[in-house]
């Protein structure tokens, strides 16, 4: 971004020549133009760094999901180990919690990685060169006991500091700084909030998946990712309730609206998608080249 701003400025200094020295029409117009994109460049550089600056995680602690068996990849092995350009899906979420992060000032208090026990010793090297900031966790037969599992194991090795909790699915490699940022920052307002964008699609609902029933208002409808983020407290009381009635739930928040209490719903980017298919793989490398490539700008 900061190598945009310095090109306008060159081609500012170029179009100021060409009005001064040759009278060309067209430059204050195309001065404009640049003037606006500079100003626009600035704005949004200027702002992710306030939010950054602005966003304390020393009290979350980040759950990392990677237990599954991914069947619909149809690969030789779980989708969170697939390579993904340099490294692998799993990869890419611990080097974002554990170093892109603290490296901009936002370290989390701890991260539990929620992981079979036939794979942990394949990734024991990376527990040890963070010293204590990394643990493991079992999985539950279900995504509803690895959070449990993961949530326990964050409270036994970082005590009290730890006031949040930040669930993430290891099969999201894209998800950015300021989406985690903005998330974090809703659930210490509300006292949980989930990454989501609004539904793009209309949505159809069937009985039997033969006749439609009826059309869902699209308006209404959020696609939910992750991070979720929730107050432990919370959430510790939402596993007791979920147990005690023998409730069904199918996401981390679904915990906390079966107490009655607010989540907030934080704005997303589309590009946070979930690795589910193979086609998934390649939407993530062009994604991922595209950052690259705006970087290298």
């Amino acid at each position: 971004m900061r190598i945009s701003i310095v090109v306008y400025y060159l081609f500012s200094t170029f179009f100021y020549q060409l009005d001064v020295c040759y009278g060309f029409a067209f430059a204050p117009q195309v001065k404009q133009l640049w003037s606006s994109s500079a100003s626009v460049l600035k704005a949004s550089e200027d702002d992710s760094l306030a939010l950054i600056e602005g966003t304390d995680l020393s009290e979350v602690g980040f759950l990392i999901l990677a237990g599954g068996t991914g069947s619909r990849m149809k690969a030789n092995m779980p989708k969170q180990f697939l390579q993904l350009k340099d490294r692998s899906v799993l990869q890419h979420s611990l080097d974002l919690f554990l170093d892109t992060l603290p490296s901009v000032g936002c370290e989390a208090a701890k991260v539990v990685l929620v992981m079979d026990p036939k794979y942990q010793p394949e990734y024991q090297s990376v527990v040890d060169k963070y010293e204590g900031k990394l643990v493991f966790a079992n999985p539950g037969e279900e995504r509803q006991g690895s959070v449990e599992n993961g949530l326990n194991k964050l409270v036994e090795t970082a005590g009290e500091r730890c006031k949040y909790v930040a669930v993430h699915d290891s099969a999201r490699p894209l998800v950015t700084i300021e989406e985690i940022c903005n998330v974090v920052n809703d659930a210490k307002e509300y006292g949980a909030a989930v990454l989501g964008v609004p539904c793009k699609a209309t949505i159809k609902e069937s009985d039997d998946g033969v006749l439609v029933q009826r059309t869902i208002q699209r308006s209404r409808l959020w696609e939910v990712h992750t991070p979720q983020v929730i107050l432990i407290e919370t959430l510790l009381k939402g596993f007791k309730k979920v147990a005690d009635e023998n409730l069904e739930v199918t996401d981390d928040v679904s915990i906390v609206e079966q107490l009655g209490e607010p989540v907030k719903l934080t704005r997303g980017e589309y590009t946070n998608l979930k690795i589910t298919t193979p086609e998934d793989m390649d939407v993530a490398t062009a994604i991922l080249d595209d950052r690259q490539s705006k970087i290298s700008e």
